[in-house]
């Protein structure tokens, strides 16, 4: 049985205009102790498949589909059950934008205090939040500081570290390497590879696919809502399969290829009336009339892709 497993998820967003559909019919699997990278171009609905994860969804609700954790249906949890038991200490997450994440009035102390207390943990609160610090680099004397008093690289490590202090067995990042420079990107990547070693797995959600290749085993490539290929870490970096996974991989800078990265013409589409078909056509090189239909899902040798070249 897999650790976590997502079946047909669907999460939409309320609008004057109508539903904004952000996530469509999305589905892939780890097994315990592994990781899965989310990656994709801005607002493809990535962040919300991990909010959906964790249940909570400011503006949106999950439509339809099942998510199971150790086999069980989270999503048919009452609220109540699933606050006590679940969140914060089998499956946190790592907020993107640490200047929003923070409360302003209250001290890093405080705020971890709050987490502690809510979920009634019984251990040694100072030690806890202490030890939770010291894994992402940085002093005890932070927990007496304001958010204002900190840089912005210090706000993300404090973020990490408070979704660190139950210990949970899943945790969702999104974009946790984002406003720190390279060491101590380093570090925090370090730190999760020590994490995965005592079981936890991750749900990495990032544009960086050099980051997600250093700790996840799997990937999820996003586009328009849609996971359109899903696979292990190797072959869809070495052998991609949709269209847009190959225009993605073409995109990176290489510091020893003389060839020059390559954009992609366009944009992505609209997610509140999505056209039928391909969501990639208008965008893809290979375009065929058969694209005008959706696509089918086609199994590969370690997961799969949605596209009609594999037909």
């Amino acid at each position: 049985m897999s650790f976590l497993s997502v079946q047909d998820l669907n999460t939409i967003y309320h609008s004057d205009k109508g539903p904004v559909r952000a996530v469509q019919n999305v589905s892939f699997s780890i097994d315990d102790g592994e990781s899965v990278g989310v990656v994709g171009e801005s607002a493809c609905g990535k962040s919300t498949l991990g909010l959906s994860i964790i249940r909570t969804i400011p503006g949106g609700v999950i439509q339809s589909g099942k998510i199971l954790l150790d086999g069980v249906s989270i999503l048919d949890l009452p609220n109540s059950e699933f606050d006590s038991q679940y969140r914060w200490k089998k499956i946190a997450m790592i907020f993107q934008g640490a200047m929003n994440s923070l409360d302003p009035v209250y001290t890093i102390s405080q705020q971890f205090s709050d987490v502690l207390k809510q979920h009634k943990s019984q251990d040694n609160h100072q030690a806890l939040m202490k030890s939770a610090l010291s894994e992402v680099g940085l002093d005890e004397s932070v927990l007496k500081k304001y958010p204002h008093e900190l840089s912005g690289g210090m706000k993300q490590r404090v973020i990490i570290a408070m979704a660190l202090l139950l210990h949970p067995k899943l945790v969702i990042a999104d974009e946790p390497t984002t406003a720190l420079d390279v060491l101590i990107q380093s570090q925090i990547l370090n730190l999760f590879k020590s994490l995965k070693k005592q079981g936890v797995s991750f749900v990495v959600i990032s544009h960086d696919l050099a980051v997600i290749s250093e700790i996840c085993e799997k990937i999820g490539i996003m586009y328009a809502g849609q996971m359109v290929e899903f696979g292990a870490s190797h072959q869809i970096l070495q052998n991609p399969k949709h269209p847009y996974t190959k225009a993605l991989i073409q995109s990176i800078p290489r510091l020893h290829d003389t060839k020059k990265p390559q954009y992609i013409p366009g944009s992505p589409p609209s997610l509140q009336n999505p056209k039928p078909g391909c969501q990639f056509a208008d965008r893809c090189k290979d375009v065929m009339d058969k694209c005008k239909q959706d696509p089918i899902l086609t199994k590969t040798d370690s997961g799969y892709v949605q596209c009609w070249l594999y037909e």
